[in-house]
Protein backbone atom coordinates (compact mmCIF):
# COMPACT_ATOMS: atom_id res chain seq x y z
CA UNK A 1 0.00 0.00 0.00
CA UNK A 2 1.08 3.61 -0.35
CA UNK A 3 0.69 6.84 1.17
CA UNK A 4 0.15 8.62 -2.23
CA UNK A 5 -3.35 6.80 -3.22
CA UNK A 6 -4.47 7.21 0.09
CA UNK A 7 -3.59 11.15 0.54
CA UNK A 8 -5.16 11.98 -2.79
CA UNK A 9 -8.26 10.38 -1.54
CA UNK A 10 -7.97 12.26 1.40
CA UNK A 11 -7.42 15.35 0.14
CA UNK A 12 -10.27 14.99 -1.94
CA UNK A 13 -12.41 14.89 1.86
CA UNK A 14 -10.75 17.07 3.06
CA UNK A 15 -10.89 19.87 0.25
CA UNK A 16 17.29 5.44 9.17
CA UNK A 17 19.37 5.16 10.96
CA UNK A 18 20.70 2.07 13.05
CA UNK A 19 21.23 2.43 16.61
CA UNK A 20 23.73 5.56 16.95
CA UNK A 21 27.16 3.68 17.25
CA UNK A 22 26.13 2.15 13.89
CA UNK A 23 29.07 2.39 11.86
CA UNK A 24 26.88 2.47 9.03
CA UNK A 25 24.33 5.15 9.83
CA UNK A 26 25.28 7.44 12.04
CA UNK A 27 23.24 10.25 13.42
CA UNK A 28 24.11 13.91 13.21
CA UNK A 29 25.41 15.03 17.25
CA UNK A 30 24.21 14.07 20.42
CA UNK A 31 20.32 13.17 20.28
CA UNK A 32 17.91 14.70 23.25
CA UNK A 33 15.97 11.97 24.30
CA UNK A 34 12.06 12.02 24.58
CA UNK A 35 10.38 9.18 26.78
CA UNK A 36 7.95 6.82 24.74
CA UNK A 37 4.36 6.22 26.10
CA UNK A 38 3.80 4.40 28.70
CA UNK A 39 3.05 0.67 27.87
CA UNK A 40 4.00 -2.02 25.50
CA UNK A 41 5.02 -0.69 21.81
CA UNK A 42 1.60 -0.80 19.33
CA UNK A 43 3.11 0.33 16.23
CA UNK A 44 6.24 -1.24 14.35
CA UNK A 45 8.05 -0.39 11.17
CA UNK A 46 6.71 -2.12 8.44
CA UNK A 47 7.62 -0.92 5.18
CA UNK A 48 8.68 2.53 3.52
CA UNK A 49 8.49 3.55 0.11
CA UNK A 50 10.51 6.15 -2.15
CA UNK A 51 10.57 7.60 -5.67
CA UNK A 52 13.85 7.47 -7.36
CA UNK A 53 15.14 8.72 -10.34
CA UNK A 54 14.50 6.85 -13.35
CA UNK A 55 17.68 5.35 -14.04
CA UNK A 56 18.25 3.80 -10.17
CA UNK A 57 14.37 2.62 -10.58
CA UNK A 58 14.89 0.93 -13.59
CA UNK A 59 18.28 -0.54 -12.50
CA UNK A 60 16.53 -2.24 -9.52
CA UNK A 61 14.06 -3.55 -11.65
CA UNK A 62 16.25 -4.80 -14.35
CA UNK A 63 18.83 -6.31 -11.69
CA UNK A 64 20.61 -9.71 -11.92
CA UNK A 65 21.72 -9.09 -7.94
CA UNK A 66 18.72 -8.04 -6.37
CA UNK A 67 16.40 -11.38 -7.42
CA UNK A 68 19.13 -13.39 -5.71
CA UNK A 69 20.43 -11.08 -2.72
CA UNK A 70 16.26 -10.68 -1.28
CA UNK A 71 12.77 -12.22 -2.65
CA UNK A 72 12.96 -9.50 -4.69
CA UNK A 73 9.28 -8.79 -6.64
CA UNK A 74 7.98 -6.39 -9.22
CA UNK A 75 4.19 -6.30 -9.13
CA UNK A 76 1.22 -4.33 -9.63
CA UNK A 77 -1.43 -3.88 -7.17
CA UNK A 78 -5.04 -2.59 -7.65
CA UNK A 79 -6.48 -0.80 -4.71
CA UNK A 80 -9.48 1.47 -3.46
CA UNK A 81 -11.26 2.72 -5.96
CA UNK A 82 -9.46 0.75 -8.78
CA UNK A 83 -5.90 2.82 -8.87
CA UNK A 84 -3.28 0.66 -9.59
CA UNK A 85 0.38 0.62 -9.05
CA UNK A 86 3.47 -1.09 -9.99
CA UNK A 87 6.17 -1.31 -7.10
CA UNK A 88 9.67 -3.31 -7.26
CA UNK A 89 9.84 -4.76 -3.83
CA UNK A 90 12.07 -6.40 -1.42
CA UNK A 91 10.76 -8.82 0.81
CA UNK A 92 11.81 -10.05 4.30
CA UNK A 93 10.16 -11.82 6.93
CA UNK A 94 8.29 -8.77 8.67
CA UNK A 95 9.61 -5.75 6.76
CA UNK A 96 9.63 -4.56 3.43
CA UNK A 97 11.36 -1.70 1.25
CA UNK A 98 9.06 -0.65 -2.42
CA UNK A 99 10.50 1.85 -4.51
CA UNK A 100 9.68 3.83 -7.21
CA UNK A 101 11.04 5.64 -10.31
CA UNK A 102 9.75 9.04 -10.92
CA UNK A 103 6.80 9.20 -12.91
CA UNK A 104 5.57 5.83 -11.76
CA UNK A 105 2.53 7.80 -10.34
CA UNK A 106 0.81 10.93 -10.94
CA UNK A 107 1.35 14.35 -10.01
CA UNK A 108 3.10 15.02 -6.33
CA UNK A 109 3.37 11.45 -6.07
CA UNK A 110 5.63 10.99 -8.73
CA UNK A 111 8.22 13.28 -8.29
CA UNK A 112 11.88 12.57 -7.06
CA UNK A 113 12.14 11.86 -3.50
CA UNK A 114 8.52 11.64 -2.67
CA UNK A 115 8.35 8.93 -0.11
CA UNK A 116 6.06 7.42 3.08
CA UNK A 117 6.00 4.90 6.00
CA UNK A 118 3.98 2.49 6.99
CA UNK A 119 3.48 1.40 10.62
CA UNK A 120 1.29 -1.80 11.83
CA UNK A 121 0.45 -3.12 14.84
CA UNK A 122 0.71 -6.94 15.37
CA UNK A 123 -2.31 -7.53 17.93
CA UNK A 124 -5.67 -6.99 16.76
CA UNK A 125 -7.58 -3.55 18.20
CA UNK A 126 -4.20 -1.40 19.12
CA UNK A 127 -4.62 1.01 15.99
CA UNK A 128 -7.65 1.69 18.00
CA UNK A 129 -5.48 2.55 21.25
CA UNK A 130 -3.25 4.85 18.98
CA UNK A 131 -5.75 6.24 17.73
CA UNK A 132 -6.90 7.04 21.13
CA UNK A 133 -3.48 8.31 22.14
CA UNK A 134 -3.40 11.18 19.27
CA UNK A 135 -6.64 12.76 19.94
CA UNK A 136 -5.15 12.67 24.16
CA UNK A 137 -2.02 14.04 22.17
CA UNK A 138 -4.86 16.87 20.48
CA UNK A 139 -4.70 15.44 17.06
CA UNK A 140 -8.10 14.64 15.24
CA UNK A 141 -7.33 11.35 13.68
CA UNK A 142 -8.06 10.84 9.88
CA UNK A 143 -9.29 7.24 9.80
CA UNK A 144 -9.27 5.35 6.35
CA UNK A 145 -9.66 1.59 5.13
CA UNK A 146 -7.97 0.12 2.20
CA UNK A 147 -9.21 -2.42 0.29
CA UNK A 148 -7.16 -4.61 -1.94
CA UNK A 149 -8.69 -6.20 -5.60
CA UNK A 150 -7.56 -9.94 -6.41
CA UNK A 151 -8.08 -9.14 -9.91
CA UNK A 152 -12.30 -10.34 -9.45
CA UNK A 153 -13.44 -6.77 -8.94
CA UNK A 154 -14.69 -7.42 -5.85
CA UNK A 155 -12.83 -5.19 -3.16
CA UNK A 156 -10.96 -7.29 0.00
CA UNK A 157 -11.09 -5.27 3.20
CA UNK A 158 -6.84 -4.91 3.58
CA UNK A 159 -6.32 -2.93 6.43
CA UNK A 160 -7.54 0.48 8.40
CA UNK A 161 -5.35 3.20 8.53
CA UNK A 162 -5.02 6.41 10.78
CA UNK A 163 -3.21 9.60 9.40
CA UNK A 164 -2.77 12.89 11.45
CA UNK A 165 -3.15 15.28 8.42
CA UNK A 166 -4.86 14.96 5.55
CA UNK A 167 -2.09 16.42 3.04
CA UNK A 168 1.78 16.36 2.62
CA UNK A 169 4.26 17.97 0.66
CA UNK A 170 6.85 14.95 0.01
CA UNK A 171 6.23 12.21 2.69
CA UNK A 172 3.47 10.83 4.48
CA UNK A 173 3.26 8.43 7.74
CA UNK A 174 0.10 6.18 8.79
CA UNK A 175 -0.60 3.61 11.19
CA UNK A 176 -2.31 0.74 9.86
CA UNK A 177 -3.87 -2.07 11.07
CA UNK A 178 -4.65 -5.25 8.77
CA UNK A 179 -7.93 -6.48 8.54
CA UNK A 180 -9.66 -10.36 9.64
CA UNK A 181 -11.33 -10.33 5.98
CA UNK A 182 -8.00 -10.20 4.19
CA UNK A 183 -6.01 -13.01 6.25
CA UNK A 184 -9.37 -15.11 5.65
CA UNK A 185 -9.18 -14.59 2.25
CA UNK A 186 -7.00 -17.40 0.76
CA UNK A 187 -5.80 -15.31 -2.03
CA UNK A 188 -3.62 -13.98 0.52
CA UNK A 189 -1.36 -16.32 0.70
CA UNK A 190 -0.89 -15.41 4.68
CA UNK A 191 0.03 -17.65 7.59
CA UNK A 192 -2.53 -19.00 10.30
CA UNK A 193 -2.43 -16.72 13.19
CA UNK A 194 0.51 -17.58 16.13
CA UNK A 195 -1.74 -16.64 18.69
CA UNK A 196 -5.32 -14.78 19.32
CA UNK A 197 -5.62 -11.56 17.96
CA UNK A 198 -2.57 -11.97 15.52
CA UNK A 199 -2.63 -9.55 12.32
CA UNK A 200 1.39 -9.17 12.60
CA UNK A 201 3.67 -8.78 10.07
CA UNK A 202 5.21 -12.26 10.59
CA UNK A 203 2.12 -13.67 9.35
CA UNK A 204 1.26 -11.24 6.63
CA UNK A 205 4.59 -11.87 4.54
CA UNK A 206 5.70 -14.97 2.95
CA UNK A 207 8.58 -17.29 4.31
CA UNK A 208 10.39 -17.00 1.14
CA UNK A 209 12.87 -14.58 2.65
CA UNK A 210 14.32 -17.67 3.70
CA UNK A 211 15.78 -18.63 0.11
CA UNK A 212 17.68 -15.59 0.15
CA UNK A 213 20.08 -13.36 1.67
CA UNK A 214 17.94 -10.35 3.39
CA UNK A 215 15.93 -10.95 6.35
CA UNK A 216 14.53 -7.63 7.51
CA UNK A 217 14.98 -3.86 7.66
CA UNK A 218 17.30 -2.72 10.95
CA UNK A 219 17.66 0.53 9.77
CA UNK A 220 16.55 3.56 7.44
CA UNK A 221 17.63 7.11 7.03
CA UNK A 222 15.34 9.69 5.09
CA UNK A 223 15.12 13.33 4.32
CA UNK A 224 12.17 15.12 4.80
CA UNK A 225 10.49 18.51 5.06
CA UNK A 226 10.09 20.29 8.21
CA UNK A 227 6.27 19.89 8.02
CA UNK A 228 5.90 16.57 6.82
CA UNK A 229 7.90 15.27 9.81
CA UNK A 230 6.18 17.87 12.16
CA UNK A 231 3.07 15.37 10.88
CA UNK A 232 5.07 11.87 11.43
CA UNK A 233 6.43 12.37 14.83
CA UNK A 234 2.44 12.48 16.70
CA UNK A 235 2.50 9.09 15.57
CA UNK A 236 5.62 7.59 16.47
CA UNK A 237 4.82 8.70 19.79
CA UNK A 238 1.61 7.36 19.52
CA UNK A 239 2.64 4.40 18.68
CA UNK A 240 5.12 3.49 21.76
CA UNK A 241 8.91 4.92 20.07
CA UNK A 242 11.33 6.68 21.43
CA UNK A 243 11.79 9.49 20.03
CA UNK A 244 14.78 11.34 19.97
CA UNK A 245 15.38 15.32 18.86
CA UNK A 246 18.65 15.66 16.98
CA UNK A 247 20.73 19.57 17.19
CA UNK A 248 19.75 19.51 13.28
CA UNK A 249 16.00 19.09 13.77
CA UNK A 250 15.82 15.81 12.90
CA UNK A 251 14.24 13.13 14.61
CA UNK A 252 15.40 9.46 15.48
CA UNK A 253 12.55 6.53 16.33
CA UNK A 254 13.98 3.77 18.21
CA UNK A 255 12.22 0.52 19.77
CA UNK A 256 10.81 -2.52 17.86
CA UNK A 257 13.94 -3.69 15.66
CA UNK A 258 14.04 -0.97 13.04
CA UNK A 259 15.05 2.79 13.76
CA UNK A 260 14.46 5.46 11.84
CA UNK A 261 15.95 8.18 11.06
CA UNK A 262 14.48 11.82 9.57
CA UNK A 263 17.04 14.38 8.40
CA UNK A 264 14.89 18.01 7.86
CA UNK A 265 15.70 19.36 4.05
CA UNK A 266 14.19 21.67 1.85
CA UNK A 267 11.73 20.11 -0.78
CA UNK A 268 13.82 19.79 -3.59
CA UNK A 269 16.37 17.57 -1.31
CA UNK A 270 14.15 15.18 0.19
CA UNK A 271 14.41 11.28 -0.11
CA UNK A 272 15.80 7.96 0.63
CA UNK A 273 18.95 7.95 1.66
CA UNK A 274 20.26 4.79 3.25
CA UNK A 275 19.02 1.47 4.15
CA UNK A 276 20.44 -0.76 6.71
CA UNK A 277 19.24 -4.85 6.00
CA UNK A 278 19.91 -7.84 8.10
CA UNK A 279 20.65 -10.68 6.74
CA UNK A 280 19.77 -14.30 7.41
CA UNK A 281 23.76 -15.66 7.32
CA UNK A 282 26.68 -13.37 8.02
CA UNK A 283 29.02 -12.96 4.80
CA UNK A 284 32.82 -13.12 5.32
CA UNK A 285 33.70 -10.85 2.09
CA UNK A 286 31.81 -7.77 1.36
CA UNK A 287 30.46 -7.72 -1.95
CA UNK A 288 29.53 -3.95 -3.51
CA UNK A 289 26.73 -3.54 -5.89
CA UNK A 290 26.23 -0.42 -7.80
CA UNK A 291 22.89 -0.56 -8.79
CA UNK A 292 22.11 3.26 -10.93
CA UNK A 293 22.71 6.06 -8.31
CA UNK A 294 23.03 4.17 -5.58
CA UNK A 295 25.49 1.18 -3.55
CA UNK A 296 24.58 -1.59 -1.82
CA UNK A 297 27.11 -3.46 0.16
CA UNK A 298 27.09 -6.38 1.61
CA UNK A 299 28.71 -7.87 4.97
CA UNK A 300 31.31 -8.30 5.96
CA UNK A 301 29.05 -10.08 9.00
CA UNK A 302 25.41 -10.13 9.40
CA UNK A 303 24.07 -6.31 7.70
CA UNK A 304 23.81 -4.68 4.33
CA UNK A 305 23.84 -1.21 3.55
CA UNK A 306 22.31 0.37 0.92
CA UNK A 307 23.22 4.24 -0.15
CA UNK A 308 21.33 6.38 -2.69
CA UNK A 309 22.82 9.21 -4.12
CA UNK A 310 21.91 12.78 -2.90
Amino acid sequence: MRIRQVSRILTVLAAVLIVASSPAIQSAGTARAEAAPAGRQLLFYNHAYGVLDRETADAIEHSDFLPEFANFQVRTTTGADGLTWTGRYLMGRETYLELFGVGDLPGQDGVLGAGGMGLSVERSGDLVTVRDRLRADGITPIEFQQTRDFGDGVPVPWFDAVFTSPTYEAFGAWAMEYEPAYFADPRSNTEPPNYPGDVGRERYLSDDYRDHLMRDVRGIRLAVTEQDLADTTPLLRAGGFAVESTPDGGVIARCGGTTIHFEVAPREQVGLRQIELTLNRPVARPHEERIGHSTLVVGPGPTAVWTFDQ
